[in-house]
Parts: C-alpha cells; sequence; structure tokens
C-alpha cells in the first residue's frame, strides 16, 4: 500500500480555546483556523463578549487562516467595548491583517514581555 502522492498534506486541524482571566480574556488560536471551526469561533466571540473583559488573542500557533478566522477577528474588533489585541502574530496572519486592513482594527503586540496572563483563580477554560 502506498501513499497517494497528489493528496494534498493535512494540517492541523484547528482549535480555539477561551481563558478568563482575572482583567482580561485571552482566546488562543491554533492550528488551521478555517470554516469547519465556524461553530466555535462564534461561541468564543459570545463568550469572550458576555465577560465584558477586554480581549486578546494569541496567533502564534495559526499554521492557516482562510476568511472564517478573518471575519472573526472583525466580529471581535467591532463588538468589544476595548481594543482587541493580537499577540504573537505568525506572518500568515500578518499578511491578512495587511491585505484585508483588519489590522487597522487591532492592536498588534510584538512584545513577548507584554503577553504574560494569569488565570482566574477557578482555571477558568471555556472552549
Amino acid at each position: 500500500m502506498h501513499a497517494d502522492r497528489s493528496a494534498p498534506p493535512r494540517g492541523e486541524p484547528g482549535a480555539v480555546h477561551v481563558i478568563l482571566g482575572a482583567d482580561r480574556t485571552r482566546i488562543v488560536l491554533s492550528g488551521e483556523i478555517d470554516a469547519d471551526l465556524g461553530t466555535d469561533l462564534h461561541q468564543a466571540t459570545a463568550d469572550a463578549e458576555q465577560s465584558g473583559l477586554p480581549i486578546e488573542v494569541d496567533t502564534h500557533h495559526v499554521t492557516f487562516m482562510d476568511s472564517s478566522g478573518v471575519a472573526f477577528l472583525a466580529r471581535l474588533a467591532t463588538r468589544s467595548q476595548h481594543r482587541v489585541r493580537l499577540l504573537r502574530v505568525p506572518p500568515t496572519v500578518r499578511f491578512l491583517l495587511e491585505v484585508t486592513r483588519i489590522g487597522e482594527l487591532l492592536d498588534v503586540v510584538d512584545d513577548d514581555a507584554e503577553t504574560q496572563f494569569e488565570a482566574r483563580g477557578d482555571g477558568n477554560l471555556l472552549s
């Protein structure tokens, strides 16, 4: 049995995690952020909105993002009471921010020192 060489390589499945902190909400995205995560992205938006805290999105482990991910970031930026911060943005995501101009609605933080995060004492992780 041999592998089908014409099939495109499978990327890392995408994941969305919402972590409630003492003073902000962190959304961690990883893998392929695409239409398959539509429900998860909508739920993350709702969870973050409900917290009422400033929102930061860690994109360090994103390997691919399509229009679903861009729409998610735009939705967060327009619905949040605070300016949304993007942390550790990889080149693929940075390119999309520039091309779509969504980056103008968000703060991109390059300094790792600013990304220290302390989750709530109850360990509240929403996903």
